[in-house]
C-alpha cells in the first residue's frame, strides 16, 4: 500500500491534467468522434473542439507558469548560497509561524493559481498568504508535532483557475527547521531530584568516597596501607581501614527522553522541565535520535525536537547513555515516556537489571480515555478536534495506564504521570498532586 500510494502520488504530480480535465478530453474526444464526425453534428463538432481547446491552453498556460516559477525559485537559491545566508526556522508545534520564505507573484499570467506546502518534515499545515502590497506571498506554517531537520523540502503547484491541468515539482531547500513541542497546560513540575555520590546519608549502594571510617577484618586482596598496624601490635589481629560509602541528596540529575509512537506529550513534559528548572541546577540530558548528553537549555531543547523520527525508528540509546555517565558514583535517572504506547518497556526492564542505577519514570498524555467504548453515531456526531494548539485529543486508558504503572512499579522506584491536556500532575497510584 506504501507503494501504491507513493506511486499513485508521483504519476499525479507528473501528469498535466487533472482527474477534471482528463474527463473533459474524454468526453469531448467520444463526442468528437461519434457525433462530430460520425453524424456530423455541427454544434457537437463545436462544442468539442472549443473543450479541447480550452484544455489545451491551459495547459500551456499551467507548464509555461510553472517553469517560469521554478527557475525563479532556483534563483532565489543561488543567491541566497552566494550570500552565505543559512536558513533557520525555529517554531512551536501547535501555532501559526511564519518562516521568512516569500515568493513573488505573477500577475501578468493570467488564469493560474500558485500554491505549495511543505512536505518534509511530515504533520506540518502550511497557509499561502497575500502581502499587504499584494506582491508577494508569504509562508505560514502551523506545525502539529515536533521535528528538528536539516532540509525543507516543498510541493508546489501551478493550476489554472478551472481545474483542468496542473503542473507540480519538489523543491529542496537546505536550512534547519525546528519545531518544538507544544506544552499544553502545563504551567510547572514537581522538583525532580536525584542522588549523586557525596559525603552524606551512609548507603551500602556508593561508591568509596567517604571519609576513612569503615573498619572490617583483612581479606586477600585489600593493600597493606589500609591495614591498622598499631591495632595488630595490640591484640595480633588484621584490620583495614576502609572509606565510607555514602551518598546524599544533590541536585545532579540524569534524565532522558524516550522516543515512541505517540511520545509528542512526553517530549512536551520534557521539555517543560528543561525550561521551568524542574531538574535543578546540576543535570545531564540525552534523548533518542541524538549522539552525547548536554547540560545546556538549547542543546537539550533541539535534542527534544530531534528525538522524533522522520526517517524511520530511532534507536533506544539509554544504554549508551548510562554506560557514559553511571560510573560517576550512585546517580539517579529520570526518564521522560509515552503513557499511550510503550513498546520501550522489555528495553527499559533490562537496563534496570544491567545497571546499578536508581530510575524513576515521567509518563505523559493528553488526557484520559474511558475503559467503555463509545457508539459508532456519538464518536460521528460528538468527534473532538483532533488537535488544539498542537495538543491531541486522544488520551490513554486508564486501565491500560495502570497496568503500565503496576509492571513499571517492580523495576524503578518512583513514577510520575502528567496530563498535558489539563496540565494536572498524578502519582503512581494516579492521585493527584497538590503541588503539580
Amino acid at each position: 500500500m506504501t507503494r501504491l500510494r507513493g506511486f499513485m502520488t508521483t504519476l499525479r504530480e507528473r501528469s498535466p491534467l487533472t482527474m477534471q480535465g482528463l474527463i473533459v478530453v474524454l468526453i469531448a474526444v467520444l463526442a468528437l468522434q461519434r457525433f462530430g464526425y460520425g453524424r456530423m453534428d455541427l454544434v457537437v463538432f463545436a462544442l468539442a473542439v472549443c473543450a479541447l481547446a480550452i484544455v489545451s491552453f491551459s495547459t500551456i498556460i499551467v507548464l509555461l507558469g510553472g517553469l517560469i516559477l521554478r527557475n525563479q525559485l532556483m534563483h532565489q537559491l543561488e543567491m541566497r548560497d552566494l550570500l552565505q545566508r543559512p536558513t533557520r526556522v525555529q517554531v512551536e508545534a501547535g501555532y501559526p509561524n511564519e518562516t521568512g520564505f516569500t515568493l513573488k507573484t505573477m500577475p501578468w499570467l493570467p488564469l493560474i493559481g500558485v500554491s505549495w506546502e511543505l512536505i518534509y518534515p511530515d504533520a506540518i499545515d502550511t497557509r499561502n498568504l497575500l502581502s499587504a502590497d499584494e506582491q508577494e506571498w508569504e509562508e505560514q506554517i502551523r506545525p502539529l508535532r515536533r521535528c528538528r531537520s536539516t532540509r525543507i523540502i516543498r510541493r508546489f503547484t501551478v493550476r489554472d483557475v478551472l481545474g483542468f491541468s496542473r503542473f507540480s515539482w519538489r523543491f529542496t531547500q537546505q536550512g534547519e527547521l525546528l519545531a518544538l513541542p507544544a506544552a499544553g497546560h502545563i504551567k510547572a513540575l514537581p522538583l525532580l531530584r536525584s542522588l549523586t555520590s557525596e559525603d552524606g546519608i551512609p548507603d551500602p549502594g556508593g561508591n568509596p568516597e567517604g571519609d576513612r571510617m569503615e573498619i572490617r577484618p583483612y581479606v586477600v586482596g585489600d593493600s597493606v596501607r589500609d591495614i591498622m598496624w598499631k591495632a595488630y601490635a595490640r591484640n595480633r589481629h588484621l584490620n583495614v581501614r576502609l572509606p565510607e560509602r555514602s551518598v546524599f541528596h544533590s541536585n545532579r540529575t540524569l534524565a532522558y527522553l524516550l522516543s515512541s509512537p505517540e511520545d509528542e506529550a512526553a517530549a512536551a513534559v520534557a521539555r517543560v522541565a528543561v525550561e521551568s528548572g524542574a531538574l535543578g541546577d546540576d543535570w545531564l540530558f540525552a534523548a533518542d535520535g541524538s549522539e552525547g548528553a548536554t547540560a545546556t537549555r538549547s542543546d537539550a531543547l533541539e535534542r527534544i525536537a530531534q528525538s522524533r523520527a522522520l526517517d524511520g525508528p530511532l534507536p533506544y540509546g539509554l544504554d549508551a547513555f548510562l554506560q557514559q555517565h553511571a560510573g560517576q558514583g550512585s546517580l539517579h535517572c529520570i526518564v521522560f515516556a509515552s503513557a499511550n504506547s510503550a513498546p520501550w518497556l522489555p528495553l527499559l526492564r533490562a537496563t534496570t537489571t544491567r545497571f546499578r542505577v536508581r530510575f524513576s519514570v515521567v509518563l505523559a498524555t493528553d488526557g484520559f480515555q474511558d475503559d467503555q467504548p463509545l457508539p459508532l453515531l456519538h464518536k460521528v456526531l460528538f468527534r473532538k478536534l483532533r488537535r488544539t494548539g498542537g495538543v491531541s485529543a486522544d488520551g490513554a486508558s486508564r486501565r491500560q495506564l495502570s497496568t503500565l504503572l503496576t509492571q513499571l512499579g517492580q523495576l524503578v522506584e518512583s513514577t510520575l504521570v502528567v496530563d498535558r491536556h489539563s496540565g494536572q500532575t498524578y502519582s503512581g497510584q494516579l492521585k493527584p498532586l497538590r503541588d503539580a
